[in-house]
């Protein structure tokens, strides 16, 4: 039969009728730019972060942007961030014209290793840092990253474009950042019908300076404070995601379902299946395992034979991509474990309403495999 490594056109029955409805009486209206729906998203996302101020924009990356921009990161300022990343986190501090910094990664929780963190920002002195929620969950030592940058002075700036739906301790994840960012790219948990994203903090200060430079800097229609971007999201976006977030929780459950099929299932296998760490609970986005770099393209081999959709997040370190070396200014961590881990990790499919019998080949597949 085969089965995607992700399917985003599993809907609630209804949703589309509800969604065609909705485009209808926006053209209709010419409804485009603003809106009630923007008010209500903004409006809704702030109760499922726990943040005062939620600001909607075009996309992740610009929300990554502005965020920097908002804690004053400028020209030449100097940014930590993580090796094991998205591009969009390091084009995000070029793009800014700073200079980034990468950290290596734990082996532990294959998120941002703190020690390392903790060095480079005694040696860098940095302006502000980066830290990223990967895979769903997030870091074993995220409060020791806001207390050492609190303590320091140094503004944490959280891209949480994976992270949408988790609770960490009881609480959304967004909730005791300074500053976070998330993506509505159509693959993530909370996905947008084209691009999206938004920047979420309870600061005020910083949730002004964050709306204006979405909206060209500006201070009044033809006045402009700053240099900003064009960066608002529309109206349609908006409206697909307030559908979306009526039906988040059922779409988050059915993900976290189809994570602990992995967890009950693969290890029985002997494959080192990758955990959230303790305190979090996950949101599903993907199912991260680990092999030896050596063994990886051979079981990739008999799932694409099979037609087992699979990905790699991420396949290669930020520090070795070709468009970093002209813009890196040092990498922090001489273990190199991002590239160890990017060579290793293997994502299998994982999906919201994912069906029994989907999950069920997924595991045939991989069984045949150590069997023959």
């Amino acid at each position: 039969m085969g089965v995607p490594f992700i399917d985003i056109k599993r809907f609630e029955p209804g949703f589309l009728e509800k969604w065609a409805e909705k485009v209808h009486s926006l053209s209709q209206n010419a409804q485009f730019i603003g809106g009630q729906e923007n008010f209500d998203l903004e409006k809704t996302l702030s109760e499922w972060t726990g943040k005062t101020h939620s600001i909607a924009c075009a996309n992740g990356t610009d929300a990554i942007q502005i965020a920097l921009r908002a804690v004053g990161v400028d020209r030449g300022d100097k940014v930590l961030l993580p090796d094991s990343t998205f591009w969009a986190t390091f084009e995000s501090v070029v793009n800014c014209g700073a200079d980034p910094y990468t950290v290596d990664t734990s082996p532990d929780d294959l998120q941002m290793e703190f020690s390392e963190f903790e060095a480079a920002i005694d040696k860098v002195k940095p302006k502000a840092a980066i830290l990223v929620h990967l895979y769903g969950w997030g870091s074993s030592k995220v409060e020791a990253f806001r207390s050492l940058c609190q303590n320091k002075g140094i503004p944490l700036v959280e891209d949480g474009a994976q992270c949408f739906g988790v609770k960490y301790k009881g609480e959304a994840l967004y909730k005791k950042s300074l500053i976070a960012t998330t993506s509505f790219y159509p693959a993530k948990v909370l996905g947008a019908a084209g691009d999206g994203g938004a920047i979420f903090t309870s600061d005020p200060e910083l949730a002004d300076k964050s709306r204006k430079l979405a909206n060209h800097g500006r201070t009044s229609h033809y006045e402009h404070g700053s240099v900003g971007w064009n960066s608002r999201l529309d109206s349609l976006q908006a409206a697909f995601l307030n559908l979306s977030l009526e039906h988040l929780p059922m779409r988050i459950a059915s993900r976290r379902k189809a994570a602990e099929f992995y967890y009950q299932n693969l290890p029985k296998l002997g494959i080192k299946t990758v955990h959230p760490p303790e305190g979090f609970e996950e949101n599903g986005y993907c199912n991260v395992t680990l092999f030896s770099p050596e063994e990886r393209p051979k079981i990739e081999s008999v799932l694409k034979e099979k037609g087992i959709g699979f990905a790699n997040i991420y396949p290669g370190a930020m520090s070795d991509q070709p468009g970093a070396k002209q813009h890196i200014q040092g990498r922090f961590g001489s273990k190199e474990e991002a590239r160890r881990i990017a060579k290793s990790v293997l994502n299998f499919p994982l999906f919201a309403y994912m069906k029994e019998e989907e999950l069920s080949e997924v595991l045939q597949v991989v069984q045949s495999y150590y069997k023959s």
